[in-house]
């Protein structure tokens, strides 16, 4: 008889920060021991691509973000082979030339900070491939009862060999600006003032598309099935108001199998972001990964994994499971105002977008109308390129 899948949704941020809970009430904390600690996010894939390595440092409370590290000489050896990584971005390098893992090689990651700190990885081989057999969306209320979509996803490895699965997916959407109009206000420059003029627009911010990425690590593991089976899990949920689904909306969904190490990693990771407090007894003491520094002393957190990969993508309409219903609501209620005092300075920290006339509630007079540029501007949202898979 089938046991119960264990599934483990884990936030990035917690990856960073080791502990995120919500708190009651403020507080002021001041971590006198505070240390800097390498956090490394890599994961070489069975994929022909540019593979990617992440690097920042951890963060106290009162800081924004993690911090990139940067600077750094990042390789990876395998197979009689070096791959050198470049930073592209802050924190975030990527192999200098496209490589696929291949089975039974030996890889090693190793960095070298502008710190002089150097680090290398456990060698680690890739794992057994198994694909996505099926994704789909299908309407649903979840456990809150809200209506809505979910993305779910079917796969089975009948040597039941692969038993550990990650899954990250990035989905984009059409944005169509509400109150876009074929007229917008520029500033002309006359005999040293400057003045706004009316003039005709382009389309390109009238229809944008926006790409989202998964927020967090969402793992499942099959140990306890009669069979190596993921059946109708879900990815991904959205609320049938949620504007990102109003006009067409795509999500690829990716499926990676981990290692038992990785696995348990994330699992142990899971473990410290879900501390009931923060300042508990029983903390779990550093999580270790497969990362070790050459210096004994330092600390390092992350873990680096080589894993076969199997996607898939689908697209969908509001339509195709609302027919009913009305468009969800935009992220701006987009209510246009009369242009008043005060236009040429808006207009100038291009905050606003030339709607056209309204009648005037108490004058009852027709008057010229904008509203916040979110509303007239789709570029506000996502870029008006259309992405090269993009069907409709």
């Amino acid at each position: 008889m089938s046991k119960r899948r264990k599934i483990i949704k884990l936030t990035t941020a917690s990856f960073s920060i080791m502990c995120i809970g919500s708190c009651i009430e403020p507080f002021d904390a001041k971590f006198e021991d505070f240390e800097s600690v390498l956090v490394v996010e890599a994961t070489i894939t069975d994929q022909l691509e540019q593979q990617r390595v992440f690097l920042t440092r951890t963060f106290e409370f009162d800081d924004d973000a993690p911090f990139p590290e940067s600077n750094a000489n990042v390789s990876v050896k395998g197979g009689g082979n070096v791959f050198v990584f470049q930073e592209s971005v802050p924190g975030l390098y990527l192999s200098t030339q496209a490589f696929a893992a291949q089975s039974n090689i030996d890889y090693q990651l190793r960095i070298e900070t502008q710190n002089g700190s150097s680090y290398n990885s456990q060698q680690m081989t890739l794992t057994q491939a198994t694909q996505i057999d099926d994704l789909r969306a299908e309407r649903i209320s979840n456990n809150l009862g809200e209506d809505g979509v979910a993305v779910l996803v079917d796969s089975f490895d009948s040597t039941g060999n692969s038993v550990n699965y990650l899954y990250q997916y990035e989905e984009t959407y059409k944005i169509i600006a509400p109150d876009w109009a074929p007229l917008d206000y520029v500033i002309r420059n006359q005999e040293g003032v400057d003045m706004l003029e009316l003039i005709p627009r382009g389309m390109d911010e009238r229809i944008c598309y926006a790409t989202d990425v998964s927020n967090s690590i969402i793992l499942a593991n099959t140990t306890n099935l009669s069979e190596d089976r993921v059946s109708n899990y879900m990815v991904r949920f959205m609320g049938s108001n949620n504007y990102i689904l109003s006009h067409r909306y795509s999500i690829l969904v990716k499926q990676f199998v981990l290692s038992n190490a990785a696995y348990t990693f994330y699992e142990r990771l899971n473990q410290f972001s879900e501390n009931e407090s923060l300042f508990s007894e029983n903390q779990p003491g550093f999580l270790e990964g497969n990362i070790s520094s050459e210096d004994s002393r330092e600390k390092v957190l992350g873990f680096f994994s080589v894993s076969s990969v199997s996607e898939k993508r689908i697209f969908f309409n509001y339509e195709d499971f609302f027919p009913d219903k009305r468009l969800p609501e935009f992220v701006n209620p987009c209510r246009p105002v009369g242009v008043g005092t005060g236009l040429l300075e808006q207009v100038r920290a291009d905050v606003v977008k030339y709607f056209g006339t309204i009648v005037n509630n108490i004058t009852g007079e027709v008057e010229t109308a904008v509203v916040p540029r979110v509303c007239g501007d789709c570029t506000v949202l996502g870029s008006s390129e259309i992405p090269e898979f993009w069907i409709e």
